[in-house]
């Protein structure tokens, strides 16, 4: 991919995230999903929320011109935290960390934390190569395994 590039998410790009958030590969990688990625009415509730908070920072992720994924910040009982999906189609291309790398110069605060499911060795290294450091675990009940599952706290500065 030559290009990747962020942008406002506007309203026509909701149908290809909705159908991202629904590949049941991407689901169990990310783990801590929708309880029901199929259920439109909820996916379009959550984005308009997302979309309506000030305080949330949220693009999508433009790779060679074409809709490639999202990334997101948001502030989490207290914390800065990070967010982002990637079409199946484009993993191991760069474009999550390429992504990462420019919300970090648009977002400012710090620090910012990031998680991951602790076996998803590609999201952890996506992070840890923007300078995240590994700070804890945690367990939680992730929706896209329906299971209690361990997952990895990184922190930026």
């Amino acid at each position: 991919m030559d290009e990747v590039v962020l942008r406002h998410v506007e309203d026509a790009d909701l149908d290809v995230l909705f159908e991202f958030m629904r590949d049941p590969e991407s689901v169990w990688m990310a783990a801590f999903t929708a309880e029901d990625p199929d259920d439109r009415e909820a996916f379009n509730a959550h984005m308009n929320r997302i979309r309506a908070n000030p305080d949330t920072w949220f693009r999508v992720i433009l790779g060679d011109e074409r809709v490639v994924g999202s990334v997101g910040s948001f502030v989490l009982e207290g914390d800065q935290e990070i967010t982002y999906w990637v079409d199946r189609a484009v993993w191991g291309q760069g474009v999550a960390g390429r992504a990462v790398a420019l919300m970090l110069q648009e977002i400012t605060v710090r620090p910012v934390f990031g998680r991951a499911a602790s076996d998803n060795a590609g999201s952890i290294r996506v992070l840890t190569r923007a300078g995240f450091e590994v700070v804890g675990t945690d367990r939680g009940y992730a929706a896209g395994r329906k299971a209690e599952i361990e997952e990895t706290i990184l922190k930026l500065g």
